[in-house]
């Protein structure tokens, strides 16, 4: 069979999930990589490779095996260094080996962000003990949030009110930290009105935006999104000015072709950078029902150097997760037709995952509203009808 183009996907989530699909549409070839069997992406690929991508042996062993156009980075946990090395012998890394060296630790993207291109974040500072938490706690000031420099889904972060609290926050950064270093963040808490993430789409004839975002998160994780969020116009400027500077930067001597999720707190007029992330992001899974070109389209067609007309309209939408709440291998879905009987502005996307633990997200739901308020509430209602019965 003839390929388009061949892609090597590292992480196989629900978000690489939804990517594969969109690459398989335009013809790729697309061999997905996990620590884990049956991943979600694994079940729509063409290929795939069990091992942990922090193995640098494993990992350039891979990549040898298939010589991939594309090396497409879905997680963090990686060893960059390899893939600089894969880079520098021709390779393509997506959206260069320079992005995935300082989006995959919290410190390297803050430091790029406030110190080198002077964009706007909260006042932070690093730590590796608790005695180093507490120093930094007294610069930040209460309350704030204590992130690991490396984690997923916001797993490990706290928000903390007072010294008492600074103990159990560090425990659990570093109970869910990824990698093998013990490092937090510790940033001053913004005392935001909403924060929203902007999609950025980075390509061969440019920059282009989708609309702007809205999400809501629990235990640093997001619940729900909705698009497009309401912003004025100053902010809206401000954040897509902020964004294309920075991916610009992360681009280095590479095409630096991709899609970004681009996060941002919005206080009035004010605009605070957050996070990066050079790849599709979770709370812009509402685009596979807002947008005609979903995040993950998008991604795909940068990173095969296809044409991007535009910034990319959305229709009033939002999204909600479903989550587990324990520990399974053996379970089902229950009320799926409940969910799309509510109205046929709704949809569901169940992810495959083999197992299920404690607010591991397992499906979303989407919906189209009148406007976002209404999305939202659809949305809500959707995720709350699909059920997980555990068999054991």
């Amino acid at each position: 069979m003839a390929f388009t183009s061949t892609i090597m996907l590292l992480g196989s989530g629900e978000l690489g999930r939804e990517f594969t699909i969109s690459a398989k549409r335009l013809g790729a070839r697309v061999i997905a990589c996990d620590a884990y069997h049956d991943a979600p992406a694994m079940q729509v690929a063409d290929d795939c490779e069990v091992f942990s991508m922090l193995n640098g042996d494993d990992l350039r062993a891979a990549v040898l095996k298939h010589r991939p156009d594309h090396i497409v980075p879905e997680i963090e946990a990686i060893r960059t260094e390899v893939l600089a090395e894969l880079e520098a012998e021709g390779f393509n890394v997506i959206p260069s080996a320079r992005a995935a060296q300082l989006t995959m630790n919290r410190d390297a993207i803050r430091d790029l962000a406030a110190q080198e291109l002077g964009l706007i974040t909260s006042p932070y500072r690093y730590a590796e003990s608790l005695e180093e938490v507490r120093a930094a706690s007294e610069y930040a000031g209460f309350p704030c949030v204590i992130k690991p420099v490396m984690s997923s889904s916001g797993k490990g972060q706290s928000k903390v009110d007072s010294a008492a609290e600074l103990e159990a926050a560090w425990d659990y950064a570093c109970a869910n930290m990824r990698g093998d270093r013990a490092r937090v963040i510790v940033e001053g808490f913004v005392d935001f009105d909403y924060e929203i993430t902007l999609l950025t789409i980075r390509h061969r004839h440019g920059i282009n935006f989708c609309e702007a975002i809205g999400h809501r998160q629990e235990r640093g994780d997001y619940q729900e999104s909705w698009q497009p969020a309401a912003m004025k116009p100053e902010a809206l400027s401000k954040a897509q000015a902020m964004a294309s500077k920075i991916v610009e930067a992360l681009a280095g001597e590479g095409r630096g072709w991709s899609l970004f999720g681009v996060e941002f707190f919005v206080k009035g007029d004010a605009v605070i950078f957050s996070e990066l992330s050079p790849r599709p992001h979770d709370t812009g899974m509402v685009t596979m029902i807002s947008q005609d070109l979903s995040e993950f389209d998008l991604h795909a067609r940068a990173i095969l150097g296809l044409p991007i007309m535009g910034d990319e309209p959305a229709h009033p939408a939002a999204s909600a997760v479903v989550l587990a709440d324990r520990d399974s291998d053996d379970f089902a879905y229950e009320g799926l037709a409940d969910a799309l009987s509510l109205s046929p502005n709704v949809d569901i996307r169940i992810f495959g995952k083999p197992t299920t633990r404690p607010y591991r997200r397992m499906a979303v739901a989407l919906a189209v509203g009148d406007d976002c308020n209404d999305a939202r509430a659809l949305a809500g209602e959707a995720a709350a009808k699909l059920r997980i019965a555990y068999r054991d």
